[in-house]
């Protein structure tokens, strides 16, 4: 079975079951494909994290294929440009993409199948065009000021000066050629030579610090690092380290985990009022803690103790939201003053969770264009605040949002997911798992279920449509401001292994174009 956000990605991946490829390779081949049809979302000029779960093992494997800042950049070398805050189209938010570094990785380690063959999928779809879909074009329009803020990005990726609309085919020889090249010669063929070459003068000639050397060094960039992970509901929760954010998905199940389950559901004012308020409080340590831990301590142990979460827990009251908050890391109140997920698993019951992305739509919006490669903007968690864990230094990774979950059981993967949606994703994932897991919707149904979001920084909860006006009503009396929103929360795939019953139970979000698909 496969779940992805785009239909020809999820056939393509069961494509690759059918010939013989296994789970690890499913997931590659339809990570390339939706780096060409979905191009808002992910790209190769992206990063990656990536878990699985070799069958028979009881391992769960994590990669890290995020990518690091130029080794000149530094805060005094962007004050020297007269850079005074980082922008999310400047070329200084552009950190070496890592993904294609991961790819390679993840296939000579765990793959059965050649990355060549498993891009060719990609290729065609980059080379004969695929038709834009719905949610693809409503991203697109929604995105078109930043294309035109690039004159390459403007010329490959509007049409007439406009956003393509539903069922335009959208062709791209560029990333065609440069795809047949690293089919060819492999991850080497993106870090050196004339691609490289490409994507540091398109940066540099817009005041970039990166230099082919940059690239060169970022070949074995991604490694395999180990899982985190955290009991829960007698199941064991995988996430990747820092610097991604999955740390807060295990701090979130952490708190939640102590208050019983409201009688009245999912959809429960009680329910969307606990998660809300412990959602503030760990998206409060991760501003001040997450980081690469390459370069700084990010307490890991500390923040998922369940000490510590149970201290949070008790700052929780049902009938008013927390007035204050203490200081990151702290429980005393006394001291206050669009990415892509995929999921694939095989006949065998390897289990694959799987997520790259551009961070922001069509993350910086700068193509190199004689490669075809739109540039991600992953830098722009980095800070240029001295002494704040995420200021920007050479070789270091940004915070990073994106972030594969795996769920196991007596050794046994039994559900690879993901909710993506940037800042979101510890908050979708742990909606997901509570849908699924304590209030007993099926798959499908713990996908679909309305979602909110209090977001990092303060300001109002942004809720979909399709929470009950009651509901709203009374997070509104319990003192939490609410905002009706029009464009949804993130999008997730799922597949749940029972292997009892000894089948697989997929899902796919709506709030995308996809597609969970089994044989």
């Amino acid at each position: 079975m496969a779940a992805t956000s785009m239909p020809i990605a999820t056939f393509t991946a069961l494509e690759v079951l059918r010939q013989g490829g296994n789970a690890l390779d499913g997931a590659i081949a339809a990570a390339a494909v939706l780096a060409v049809v979905e191009p808002q979302s992910t790209g190769i000029g992206g990063d990656c994290f990536c878990l699985y779960a070799p069958a028979g093992t009881g391992r769960v494997v994590a990669i890290n294929g995020s990518g690091r800042a130029p080794s000149a950049s530094t805060p005094e070398a962007l004050r020297s440009r007269q850079v005074s805050k980082l922008v999310n189209t400047d070329p200084h938010v552009v950190t070496i993409p890592g993904a294609i570094s991961a790819w390679e990785l993840l296939n000579s380690a765990h793959g059965r199948k050649p990355l060549g063959e498993l891009l060719a999928p990609a290729i065609r779809c980059a080379e004969e065009g695929w038709p834009v879909h719905a949610r693809v074009a409503l991203d697109w329009h929604d995105a078109a000021d930043k294309l035109r803020g690039n004159a390459a990005s403007a010329r490959r990726f509007l049409v007439d000066g406009m956003a393509p609309g539903i069922g335009h085919r959208f062709v791209q020889p560029e990333l065609g050629r440069t795809l047949r090249a690293i089919a060819a010669k492999g991850a080497r063929a993106f870090y050196e030579g004339e691609i490289a070459a490409d994507m540091v003068a398109t940066l540099r000639a817009l005041g970039g610090l990166h230099t082919e050397e940059d690239f060169a060094n970022a070949l074995r960039m991604a490694e395999f690092v180990e899982p985190i992970k955290a009991s829960w509901r007698g199941m064991q929760v995988y996430q990747c380290p820092p610097n991604g954010s999955g740390l807060h998905v295990l701090q979130l199940l952490g708190i939640l985990e102590g208050f019983e389950t409201p009688e009245q559901g999912p959809m429960s004012a009680e329910r969307y009022h606990r998660h809300i308020e412990a959602a503030r409080l760990v998206y409060r340590d991760r501003d001040a803690f997450l980081a690469d831990p390459s370069q700084v301590d990010v307490p890991v142990a500390k923040l998922t103790d369940p000490a510590y979460l149970a201290a949070l827990r008790g700052l929780i009251r049902d009938d008013r939201v927390m007035p204050a908050m203490p200081p990151a890391g702290e429980s005393d109140l006394a001291r206050h003053k669009d990415t892509v997920y995929l999921c694939v698993v095989d006949a065998d019951g390897n289990a694959c969770s799987f997520i790259n992305s551009l961070f922001q739509s069509f993350g910086s919006g700068i193509l190199a264009e004689k490669s075809g490669v739109m540039l991600h903007n992953r830098g722009f968690g980095f800070r240029l605040q001295d002494g704040h864990v995420n200021c920007i230094a050479p070789n270091k990774r940004p915070l990073h949002t994106i972030i594969p979950g795996m769920v196991m059981k007596d050794g046994e993967a039994i559900m690879p997911y993901g909710v993506m949606g940037g800042h979101f994703q510890p908050m979708g994932q742990t909606l997901f798992l509570s849908n699924h897991f304590e209030f007993g919707l099926d798959v499908q149904e713990a996908i679909d279920c309305p979602r909110l979001f209090p977001g990092p920084g303060g300001g109002p909860v942004e809720l979909e449509r399709g929470i009950p006006g009651p509901v709203i009503d009374r997070l509104s009396r319990l003192g939490h401001e609410v905002k009706l929103v029009d464009k949804p929360h993130g999008g997730g795939q799922a597949i749940f292994i029972d292997r009892r019953a000894g089948h697989f139970v997929g899902g796919s979000d709506p709030r995308k174009d996809g597609l969970a698909l089994g044989f």
